[in-house]
């Protein structure tokens, strides 16, 4: 029985050997480590290993091989490789003949025969040696090997499967890791380390020198002494080096993105040598030099890491992604693209959008740019603008143009925190927490978003408020995205119309801005709390860019502005990709009105006095039922807290021309705010603490919890711990105004009234 199945496992040898695959089957099935990243004009963008188990490179030609490596591999594993039929039978008799006399013979595997190895696991050698029957069917594979391929295309898959030391498989991971050129350029000294490498790939350095000694002298042939000493050096050095890194190129964060995106592993996806994406190779090169240059010249304002991304305006594909500084950062792995971020001001676009589009403000309705003491459940909400100044009445057109922020907390005030939210998911931003948990610093940026994200809802308002989403991957030819409405697409375009205007952002950016280019753009900057982040976002016929710049860390920057941070790269982005192609403004949507406004005088009109009107008359566009030919303040001021001067809730219709604005001369108190809570400090003497009361208006007096305070515009009082009524009435003793104030802390003295000012 023995001897049957003997017989039957050696007539099975053959027919195993016989299966080995073809050349060109070989070549195909051949993976590397890495996947390579093309542009879509199939520029290599970057190169980004994806299996970890082992590290070969691309598949290299044997014309692609230097002649010394050639060479050497043949001297040192077969030197009549070119001569047998794929087993060297005067080899393996010298071999058979040491063994049976205990002596020490070179081995008599051929390069053919260890390819069959490589090629099927059956003939591969084990920890214990090769079985008899491995060595049978090895010799059998190998000529069939010979008889199949040409002596070349042996050589050639050889010198790419061949595993050399560690986990380098392949003569290109090798070259590229331990010589740090390809294989074409490895010279004698070289050839002569990689060919040793072969035979023993994990031996140590000196052994390794040793074995490539004598390579190299067979290599000369006599020609010349071999300082072995010097390759010693050499050898210890090579084999110390790794410099093939495991990811290389341009794109490295959109690389690691991309592949998650389309390839699950966990469910067995394979990932291709090649993938094609959708980034323009000039395009992102210029962002990246673009990104660091500026970030070199803004080293000693303490500014490290920044993102670029452009997005196409039709389709949503991605153009350019950059999600690093590189070399320039501590934290180079961080994806700035996907990180979530403070957006600032950016926001603000979105919040006019909505309210435009409800109708509860046009762009020419005035707003109180003032200071603002908004009570919320938490406390005061004391918002103020960037430059700490005050602009007064001005348009929605100059509010967020100019980005004030007062104006932009008075309207979520309108709007509410909680319709906000609805609107910023409706144009691709999904916040993690509720309106209500930001409250209206929701209208400044609060939250945090990724500039992946805040990008593409610029594109939406740069499609007229319809959004899709982001696209990895070219669309197919004649199809066109499925878009969904986020925002109303006349309210959309007004917004755009404001951004892009260079006049009504002069207030804060000046008339000759960065922002300011010379073909149609509409823009919006922003800078987080504490100047931990700053942006720039706009789109233009064609393209939408958005740049964050800051520090990955969240140290704050120092004296960074919306201009001098991310603006300049995107102007300079901008300018890349519109130095031949145009970008025209866009056409208004059906229904718009665009007619004629001017505004009435920034003080009521006295004799003997010439008012300037607050703005300049121009052109404006209305959705429409809202327009309106005089935009002027009356008696219907509206607080921050949405209370007129009058006591009275709600807010008027700004189409109606009530509400927008006052003459200033409603008395009203103006400090502190309804609803302020005052705690008392035990370390200050409780008579050197004062409260001051201000108000407008003449003749005033003042009343603290129905008995006389003081009188005139404004009063200083003594702190009292309960809940208090502070009013001023005129002459007549009729109520004017009145707020609601709790002091708390013990260790006053007793009531008293501070006398008036």
């Amino acid at each position: 029985m023995r001897r049957a199945a003997l017989c039957a496992l050696v007539c099975a040898v053959p027919v195993a050997a016989f299966a080995l695959p073809a050349f060109d089957e070989v070549r195909q099935d051949f993976r590397p480590s890495d996947t390579v990243i093309l542009s879509r004009e199939g520029e290599v963008l970057q190169r980004l290993r994806t299996d970890n188990t082992v590290r070969r490179g691309q598949w290299v030609q044997l014309a692609d091989v230097s002649p010394a490596l050639r060479q050497a591999l043949v001297l040192s594993e077969d030197k009549r490789f070119f001569e047998h039929s794929g087993v060297d039978w005067r080899a393996a008799s010298a071999a058979a003949w040491g063994n049976l006399w205990n002596q020490r013979t070179r081995g008599a595997s051929t390069i053919t025969m260890q390819l069959a190895g490589l090629l099927d696991g059956d003939w591969r050698q084990g920890p214990g040696g090769r079985t008899v029957v491995q060595k049978l069917g090895q010799t059998v594979a190998a000529q069939v090997l010979d008889r199949r391929w040409r002596k070349d295309q042996i050589l050639e898959a050889y010198l790419n499967l061949v595993p050399f030391r560690s986990e380098l498989v392949g003569i290109d991971a090798l070259s590229r890791t331990l010589f740090d050129k390809a294989a074409h350029g490895l010279d004698d000294r070289e050839a002569a380390v990689a060919a040793a490498l072969v035979r023993a790939p994990n031996a140590r350095p000196t052994l390794v020198a040793q074995r490539a000694c004598g390579v190299l002298r067979d290599m000369q042939q006599g020609g010349g002494r071999v300082d072995c000493d010097a390759l010693d050096l050499f050898t210890t050095a090579a084999l110390q080096r790794r410099a093939f890194d495991a990811s290389e190129g341009v794109a490295p964060h959109f690389a690691r993105h991309l592949l998650r995106q389309r390839y699950n592993k966990a469910a067995g996806d394979v990932v291709p040598e090649r993938v094609q994406s959708t980034l323009r190779a000039p395009l992102q090169r210029f962002a990246v030099q673009t990104l660091q240059q500026h970030l070199r010249e803004l080293r000693g304002s303490n500014v490290e890491d920044g993102a670029v991304l452009v997005l196409d305006n039709t389709t949503g594909t991605v153009l350019a992604w950059v999600g690093s500084s590189g070399q320039l950062s501590q934290a180079s792995e961080v994806d700035g693209v996907l990180a979530l971020r403070q957006p600032g001001s950016t926001l603000k676009p979105f919040l006019y959008g909505q309210a435009i589009a409800e109708r509860r403000l046009t762009a020419a309705s005035l707003v109180d740019d003032s200071s603002a003491h908004i009570a919320t459940a938490g406390g005061l909400y004391i918002p103020q603008n960037y430059d700490r100044q005050f602009k007064g009445w001005v348009s929605v057109r100059t509010a967020l143009a100019a980005s004030l922020n007062v104006p932009a907390v008075r309207t979520l005030v309108m709007v509410t925190p909680d319709a906000f939210h609805r609107q910023l998911g409706a144009v691709g931003l999904p916040l993690r927490e509720s309106g209500d948990y930001f409250g209206y610093s929701l209208a400044l940026g609060s939250p945090e978003v990724p500039l992946l994200h805040l990008t593409n809802a610029f594109r939406t308002l740069a499609n007229g408020g319809r959004l899709s989403p982001v696209a990895l991957a070219a669309p197919a030819p004649g199809r066109v995205p499925v878009f969904t409405p986020g925002l109303d697409p006349r309210a959309a375009f007004i917004v755009g119309s404001i951004l892009s205007d260079g006049n009504a952002r002069a207030r804060t950016f000046g008339t000759d801005s960065v922002l300011a280019t010379r073909f149609w753009t509409a823009v919006k900057t922003g800078t987080s709390k504490d100047m931990r982040d700053n942006w720039a976002v706009g789109w233009s016929e064609r393209y939408t860019v958005g740049v964050w710049v800051g520090n990955a860390s969240g140290a704050a920057m120092h004296d960074v502005s919306g201009t001098s941070g991310a603006a300049p790269i995107w102007a300079a982005v901008m300018g890349f990709l519109h130095a031949r192609e145009p970008s025209r403004a866009p056409k208004a949507p059906a229904g718009l009105v665009h007619a004629a406004v001017r505004f009435g005088p920034a003080q009521p009109q006295q004799p003997a006095t010439n008012p300037q009107p607050l703005e300049a008359a121009r052109d404006e566009w209305f959705v429409p039922g809202t327009q309106q030919a005089l935009f002027a303040m009356d008696s219907g001021a509206v607080s921050a807290q949405g209370i007129s001067a009058g006591g009275k809730k709600g807010l008027k219709n700004p189409a109606s021309g009530e509400g927008e604005a006052s003459s200033g001369a409603i008395a009203r108190i103006t400090a502190p705010a309804s609803g302020t809570v005052i705690a008392l400090d035990p370390d200050i003497p409780p008579t050197r603490q004062r409260l001051q009361f201000t108000a407008t208006g003449r003749q005033l007096l003042w009343r603290m919890d129905g008995k006389p305070l003081g009188r005139g515009p404004e009063v200083a009082w003594l702190p009292w711990p309960g809940r208090h009524v502070v009013q001023i009435t005129d002459t007549a003793g009729q109520v004017l105004d009145e707020i609601r104030i709790e002091v708390r802390g013990a260790g006053a003295i007793g009531p008293g009234v501070a006398p008036a000012h």
